[in-house]
């Protein structure tokens, strides 16, 4: 039998951040998300259907969808060219030092592994895989979310008609600071950890930003029901170019089990 030629550093089990022990799943924070481009594409639907995926004691705000179909060219230990779609809906939580507002994310997909198991095992985030694509096809921005061989997004934006800035993307709903659920049961069946988490993205750095009239079609799909927020009315879309960094975040709210089952909730950490 020839010589072992390399053999990784196993860590202890308590100090890990993720399995397997000697080829984790994820890395640890930081992460610079580099050579980056995003097709944001906004619309209109009912005030009821955002409230009724948003988390007590989560409050939403207004009727604006707003889905981001990124490509990432160069992510340290995540990979070349991985893709996401992220749906987000503005939320804010209030607390007893103040309020907070961002974005939540009713859905999210991935086409990594990596990306899925960071995104929900750290931040709480509900990614699922997908196939994601996002393309210029002549003089349209293309992005798709396709599951189970389905189409189920398709989102739409002339390529750069007019430029604009990254408080022009945030204006609707505040995609920099995310407002996450996170859960993670126990093995014996009962409720583990169960938490509102909050993080911003750090040092957010855009070499260009386009905006104009975007379109949103859906596919409804059991597995990616999208279609719970219905496009009523299409809004503007950008087109942007940057980079950014994905940094530790703090613990909002913590959900206590009661003895009658009902879930109320604590503040454990207040963002500042």
């Amino acid at each position: 039998m020839g010589s072992l030629n390399y053999l990784p550093e196993i860590p202890d089990p308590a100090l890990a951040h993720s399995v397997p022990l000697d080829n984790p799943l994820h890395g640890p924070p930081p992460a610079r998300f580099k050579d980056g481009e995003v097709l944001v594409v906004q619309y209109q639907t009912s005030p009821d259907a955002i409230a009724a995926l948003v988390p007590s004691p989560l409050q939403a705000v207004g009727d604006v969808v707003m889905i981001q179909i990124a490509r990432w060219g160069d992510v340290a230990g995540l990979g070349r060219d991985t893709h996401e779609v992220n749906v987000m809906v503005a939320a804010r939580y209030s607390g007893p030092s103040g309020e907070i507002s961002g974005s939540y994310s009713p859905y999210f997909f991935v086409d990594s592994d990596r990306a899925m198991a960071g995104g929900r095992e750290f931040h709480g985030q509900p990614k699922r895989i997908g196939e994601v694509s996002l393309e210029v096809r002549g003089d349209l921005i293309v992005g798709t979310l396709r599951r189970n061989g389905i189409d189920v997004f398709t989102g739409t934006l002339p390529y750069k008609t007019r430029t604009a800035g990254l408080d022009d993307v945030r204006a609707r709903v505040d995609f920099v600071t995310n407002l996450n659920l996170k859960i993670i049961p126990q093995i014996v069946g009962r409720p583990g950890l169960r938490q509102i988490t909050s993080r911003d993205l750090a040092d957010v750095t855009l070499s260009g930003c386009w905006s104009g009239p975007g379109t949103a079609r859906i596919e409804e799909n059991a597995q990616a029901p999208l279609y719970r927020l219905p496009v009523l009315r299409h809004l503007e879309g950008f087109y942007w170019r940057g980079e950014f960094s994905l940094v530790g975040g703090v613990v909002l709210h913590e959900y206590e089990a009661s003895a009658a089952g009902q879930p109320p909730s604590r503040v454990v950490h207040e963002y500042s």
